[in-house]
């Protein structure tokens, strides 16, 4: 009879922001016999994930956040979830926890959105806690390497894809975004502070206005992680909804980050985009690899 690793049994707190996700983890985990508490954010944790959860805090109060976590006995934290707007100064202003620590949460407002997260994940492990990520607790919702669906992009789709990937890595040494869309050879949008949904949508503009011509349905979107990012917190993800978008935009398909991006509801994103005819691939970018899958 084996032994359960012991990281297999330690108790899992999800700090739950906006989208579908965090409901889609905690399934995950409730499915594999995983202990957790999920704790919502105040004013970004939709319905679902607020009929879950076990608490609901604001962003001021820390204090009450770090009492939870030791009463629960929660040691391991996973961050999931969108989150829409950047806490400001007064909203962290709550409680006697959160005013003890404000000289740190102070600091870790300030710099960019990598900078920001790296000392969200500093100021809850200097507490004494882990921050885990979904590829430590639910690989399976990760994309595989290769192509995913039913449908293959061909010899111009893959030039598109080369010419995408390259601009997404521009884009995170600038710490700017994640996603880039490549049409015909060219570069048609890059991925700003408005996420990937608006810029899709920006691109649909921008082929009904005629600004882009191509005939049929040509150009990739692309998304990976950023370079040297702590693949814990705000992993790239796609779903049923970009697929749409994608459709919309009058793209051929879609390319993602192997074991680098989520797949939100996979088993509905497969199909929507199997019956739309877009190929959805998984990128190995792992050493001396390239862009396999070809």
């Amino acid at each position: 009879m084996s032994v359960p690793d012991q990281a297999e049994t330690r108790r899992i707190a999800l700090i739950a922001g906006n989208g579908s996700l965090p409901v889609q983890i905690a399934d995950a985990l409730g499915a594999a016999g995983r202990d957790f508490r999920i704790v919502a954010i105040k004013g970004e944790a939709d319905a679902g994930t607020r009929g879950r959860a076990d608490t609901e805090l604001g962003w001021g109060e820390i204090g009450r956040l770090y009492t939870f976590l030791k009463t629960t006995g929660c040691r391991d934290i996973l961050l999931i979830g969108g989150v829409s707007r950047r806490p400001d100064f007064a909203s962290v202003l709550g409680d006697l926890g959160t005013l003890k620590r404000l000289p740190t949460i102070i600091r870790a407002l300030a710099g960019g959105d990598d900078s920001l997260l790296t000392k969200v994940i500093r100021l809850i492990e200097d507490e004494g806690y882990r921050v885990v990520g979904i590829k430590d607790v639910a690989p399976q919702l990760l994309a595989s390497s290769g192509v995913l669906g039913r449908v293959r992009p061909g010899k111009d789709d893959w030039q598109d894809v080369e010419l995408a990937l390259k601009a997404t890595e521009k884009l995170g040494e600038l710490d700017i975004g994640q996603a880039a869309v490549a049409v015909g050879g060219r570069v048609i949008a890059l991925e700003g502070a408005e996420g990937t949904d608006a810029m899709l949508e920006r691109c649909a503009d921008l082929k009904r206005i005629g600004r882009v011509r191509d005939k049929g349905r040509t150009g990739v979107l692309v998304k990976t992680a950023k370079p040297n990012q702590d693949l814990r917190v705000d992993l790239p993800a796609v779903g049923p909804r970009t697929i749409e978008l994608a459709l919309a935009a009058g793209l051929a398909g879609i390319a993602v980050e192997a074991q680098g991006a989520l797949i939100a509801e996979k088993d509905e994103t497969l199909r929507k985009a199997d019956a739309a005819g877009l190929f959805l691939i998984g990128l190995d970018r792992s050493q001396d690899a390239g862009v396999s899958g070809k």
